[in-house]
C-alpha cells in the first residue's frame, strides 16, 4: 500500500497544527494522524519524536512532564507560524485528502480483487471436484456430504473473514477517532459491547437458519 507523502517540513507544520487544537503527549499525536488517515497510516514514534524536537529547538512549542507522560503545547511564536504558513497548511490539508481517498480506494480494490479471486478458485475447485469424483460421492446421506457444498463453505468462509476484517478495521478506525476527541465513554463501551453480542447471536441465527 502506497504511504500517504508529506513533503519536506509538511508533517513538522501539520504537528503544529494538531498541538494548536489541543495539548497532546506524543502517542496522541501518532492517533491524530491515524485518525485523520483512516487508520490507513500510523507514523512511527521515530518519525513524530524528531519533529517535536526541532519544534522545541525553535521555541514553537513547549512540553512538560505530567507522570510519564510527556505533553507538549504550542507556543504563541508556534501560533504566527500557522497563521503566517495558513496557505501552505491548506494545501497540506488537501494533500491529506487526497491521500485519504486514495489509500481508501487501494483497501476497496484490494478487497474486492480479493474477493474475485476467491470467487474464481471456488469455480476451479468445484470443478476439479467433479472431474476427479466418484459416482458414490454424490449420493445422498450423512455418510456422503456433496464434495462441491464442502468446497463452497470453505472459500464462503474466508469471504466472511475478509468482510469481517474490513469492518473491524474501519470501526477500530473510527473509535480512535472518537477517542482522540475525548468522546469515548465506559457507557458508550458498554453498550458497544452488548451490540456487539447482539449483532453475533442475529448472524449465528441466520447461518442456523
Amino acid at each position: 500500500m502506497t504511504p500517504p507523502v508529506f513533503s519536506h517540513g509538511s508533517l513538522r507544520l501539520y504537528l503544529l497544527s494538531l498541538l494548536e487544537e489541543a495539548p497532546k503527549h506524543g502517542y496522541e499525536l501518532i492517533q491524530a494522524l491515524e485518525a485523520r488517515f483512516g487508520g490507513t497510516y500510523s507514523p512511527s514514534a521515530g518519525t513524530i519524536y524528531p519533529r517535536l524536537s526541532k519544534l522545541e529547538e525553535e521555541g514553537l512549542v513547549t512540553k512538560t512532564t505530567q507522570g510519564r507522560k510527556t505533553v507538549y503545547e504550542i507556543t504563541d511564536a508556534g501560533r504566527e507560524e500557522l497563521t503566517a504558513r495558513e496557505a501552505e497548511l491548506r494545501d497540506i490539508e488537501a494533500e491529506v485528502t487526497d491521500s485519504v481517498r486514495r489509500l481508501a480506494d487501494e483497501v476497496r480494490q484490494g478487497v474486492n480483487d480479493a474477493l474475485k479471486s476467491l470467487r474464481a478458485d471456488l469455480a476451479s475447485a468445484a470443478r476439479e471436484s467433479k472431474e476427479h469424483a466418484k459416482p458414490g460421492d454424490f449420493q445422498a446421506g450423512p455418510q456422503n456430504l456433496n464434495v462441491d457444498a464442502q468446497v463452497h463453505s470453505r472459500f464462503a468462509l474466508r469471504e466472511a473473514e475478509l468482510a469481517l476484517n474490513e469492518f473491524r478495521q474501519q470501526l477500530r478506525s473510527e473509535l480512535r477517532a472518537v477517542a482522540a476527541k475525548g468522546e469515548l465513554t465506559d457507557a458508550a463501551v458498554g453498550r458497544l459491547r452488548a451490540e456487539l453480542a447482539r449483532l453475533r447471536a442475529d448472524v449465528l441465527q441466520v447461518i442456523h437458519r
